[in-house]
């Protein structure tokens, strides 16, 4: 897939203020300072789509970004502010997981994770809580670039060692670079082919469900 179009198409504050679910949606999530911003407009092409800032935290609204005029890119609030009072603190979890439990036009949930760092004990409960709430998700490693190709190995082996002592599996994966524009075609196709599918992963998830009962 290319991105040929984007354009911001609105922020809210809470789930009530999103776009009508017209659309698949794919969003983007991850601990402060993660990178997203970055990939986010490395994947659409435009370096000045979502804002970069040296500030952790600097998103604190739901936003969505209308791609070639045939899904939603959605960029959420960091979780896991560190510098930031209690009560925001709760206020951003309640959007996030408000949208991620409520929002029926979500297919892919992508966790980023730091490709340079050993598993953050932040990450992994927020994959378990989506795990626990069968949010589909996939995880982005982010700033590839910034080790040896050795170093980058060795961290994500890790990390996906300690996964496993909990998981079963590993969901889909993948290994990015905002600057080198690394890993670009793998999370583009990845989102074409759920495109083409047209259905959500809770959709499919129903279907088995009632076909139990």
């Amino acid at each position: 897939m290319e991105i040929k179009k984007a354009i911001f198409k609105q922020s809210a504050s809470s789930i009530f203020g999103c776009p009508k679910p017209t659309l698949q949606e794919y969003a983007f999530i991850g601990r402060s300072n993660v990178g997203k911003s970055s990939l986010i407009n490395m994947l659409c092409n435009n370096n000045k789509l979502a804002k970069v800032s040296a500030t952790p935290g600097k998103t604190q609204l739901i936003n969505h970004f209308t791609i070639n005029d045939s899904w939603f890119l959605v960029d959420l609030p960091g979780y896991g502010f560190a510098k930031t009072s209690k009560d925001n603190r709760s206020k951003f979890e309640t959007i996030i997981y408000d949208y991620c439990k409520k929002r029926e036009t979500l297919v892919v949930l992508f966790v980023l994770i730091d490709s340079r760092l050993p598993l953050q004990k932040i990450d992994f409960e927020f994959m378990s809580w989506c795990g626990e709430n069968e949010i589909p998700f996939s995880i982005i490693y982010t700033k590839a670039d910034k080790n040896s190709k050795s170093e980058l190995a060795k961290n994500i082996k890790n990390i996906e060692t300690e996964l496993l002592k909990e998981w079963e599996e590993m969901p889909n994966t993948f290994i990015t670079s905002a600057e080198k524009k690394g890993g670009k075609e793998d999370v583009l196709d990845f989102i074409e082919f759920q495109i083409n599918e047209n259905r959500s992963p809770r959709e499919t998830r129903k279907d088995a469900a009632d076909e139990e009962e």
